[in-house]
């Protein structure tokens, strides 16, 4: 099955874009070619522009005391795995620590470092990054893997709390939604969305169909058109049956 999801506020859609780029830099930086190194420092400039939002932290850390505060309650309740309950009550609190450890503006150590930033203002222009142009960085990716690998990740570290904080509430966030069943034969789904008031919408197809969900949605209905995944002109796939799983999530 393939996933898709379609964020309700931009308070998600910032955080999903955060979580897609800590994984991308993980792929990157588990590799030892130079190229993917150079990828993976790119996309560190992405989360440092991305976590840069003034009100990310404290968005963060509200949601952080409201999960806290809803999980203890269910303390006791016997419907509830207690030693489950405890990590992930023990992740939120380590998460809300290090959040409140951070001063300043979120990546602010890698706009001081004047090396990085010259980086960054040539990976601007199309192949701005060539040797001729930044030599001290063309000798960097010509150092040993494993010693740019610990560069990577000692610039990576400062944004641990902010990645734990994104991990844990879009964890609860798609643990909240039910799994339904749905199905089309045209290629177009509609639903009016009555009281949901979600705040993300998952769609699962199973890989081997050739379609795609286009989503729009707002609080009040939300519309799907399935459309082929191939290049070209976007078609609505109106020649097959498609049934795929829909799940509304809300905290």
């Amino acid at each position: 099955m393939i996933h898709y999801e379609y964020p309700l506020s931009e308070r998600i859609r910032t955080l999903l874009r955060l979580e897609a780029l800590f994984e991308r830099f993980d792929a990157y930086a588990g590799s030892d070619a130079p190229p993917a190194h150079h990828a993976a420092l790119l996309t560190l400039f992405e989360v440092a522009e991305v976590a840069a939002r003034a009100d990310l932290k404290s968005d963060l850390l509200q949601e952080l005391d409201r999960q806290k505060t809803a999980l203890t309650l269910l303390r006791g309740n016997p419907h509830v795995d207690a030693s489950t309950l405890e990590q992930v009550l023990t992740a939120i609190e380590a998460a809300h620590h290090g959040i409140h450890r951070l001063t300043g503006k979120v990546g602010q150590h890698l706009r001081d470092d004047e090396w990085l930033m010259a980086i960054k203002q040539r990976a601007a222009i199309p192949g701005g990054t060539c040797e001729f142009d930044l030599p001290a960085y063309h000798h960097w990716l010509h150092r040993p893997p494993d010693e740019r690998a610990r560069q990577l990740l000692a610039w990576l570290q400062p944004f641990g709390p902010i990645r734990a904080a994104v991990g844990i509430v879009l964890g609860l966030l798609r643990d909240s939604g039910q799994p339904e069943t749905q199905h089309t034969t045209n290629g177009n789904y509609q639903r009016m969305l009555e009281s949901r008031n979600p705040l993300l919408i998952r769609v699962a197809l199973a890989g081997e169909i050739p379609c795609v969900p286009e989503i729009s949605a707002n609080k009040y209905a939300l519309n799907i058109r399935f459309v082929q995944a191939s290049p070209g002109h976007a078609r609505t796939c109106t020649d097959q049956a498609i049934d795929f799983q829909l799940t509304f999530c809300t905290l």
